[in-house]
């Protein structure tokens, strides 16, 4: 008895909680031929609708002629990487069919996340004083010297104190950032540096390990957790209209009445 095919969301779905190798590449098979069946319709559904039947027409051949190429370069990309166990450069990846710029995110042993790396900067107030919507996937540690470098160039001055997540810390970066001007340069996690290192005491470390920048905020109460906005210019309007929406809120709380 011929077995039937899971739909292609649901076989998307299977793919997610299916552990182990084979499993994973039968599921991805399944994947792929429900994905090359719905190619092969939509391919003749443009071959039944002519150029002629006017504008409408004439627009819905060019999205399907946009979307067909795409689709044929998703079913390269994981005939590749999943049959083949080849390894895809990250800029040859395709992730997303409506949203082009949209890349891969990997934050340590987290679920793999799609958008673009957020870098922020604020002050002891909670006011966002920076923002750099970032290109690729470059790793935090790279991105703190050049954040202090932005804030000297903003503000004409390195901050006396400042505090970073642990993906930042460097025995390197901290040794730039000491050589920038800053007094106390305290990480959330130490990674092998030392407190005394950092800062001039364990009471500023803790004040400093302690510091929340309002992300959680950000994300909870303005909508920074997802973008929802199609289009990579739309997507940095997005962000920087919930900093902004922030920062204006948080200004008006602190503002003497």
């Amino acid at each position: 008895m011929a077995r039937s095919l899971p739909r292609g969301k649901e076989a998307g779905r299977l793919i997610q909680f299916v552990r182990g190798r084979p499993k994973r590449t039968k599921r991805y098979r399944e994947l792929l031929t429900i994905t090359h069946k719905t190619l092969e319709y939509l391919n003749q559904a443009a071959a039944q609708l002519p150029l002629a039947s006017g504008p409408a027409g004439e627009l819905w051949q060019a999205v399907v002629c946009h979307y067909r190429l795409l689709i044929e370069r998703s079913i390269a990309q994981t005939e590749r990487r999943v049959l083949a166990g080849e390894a895809v450069p990250a800029g040859e990846k395709l992730v997303s069919l409506f949203e082009l710029h949209a890349e891969i995110i990997v934050k340590g042993s987290r679920d793999v996340q799609y958008g673009h790396k957020i870098n922020l900067t604020s002050g002891r107030s909670g006011l966002i004083l920076d923002l750099v919507i970032e290109a690729g996937n470059p790793a935090d540690s790279e991105r703190l010297l050049p954040m202090l470098e932005r804030h000297i160039a903003f503000y004409g001055e390195a901050p006396q104190q400042a505090a970073a997540d642990g993906g930042y810390a460097s025995r390197n970066n901290l040794r730039q950032a000491k050589e920038l001007g800053i007094s106390d340069m305290a990480f959330h996690k130490k990674t092998g540096l030392k407190i005394e290192d950092m800062v001039k005491s364990r009471w500023v470390y803790r004040k400093l390990r302690n510091f929340r920048a309002g992300i959680s905020c950000l994300k909870r109460a303005y909508g920074l957790g997802r973008c929802t906005w199609r289009g990579l210019d739309h997507f940095k309007t997005y962000v920087w209209s919930s900093v902004v929406a922030y920062n204006l809120a948080l200004f008006a709380h602190l503002s003497p009445t």
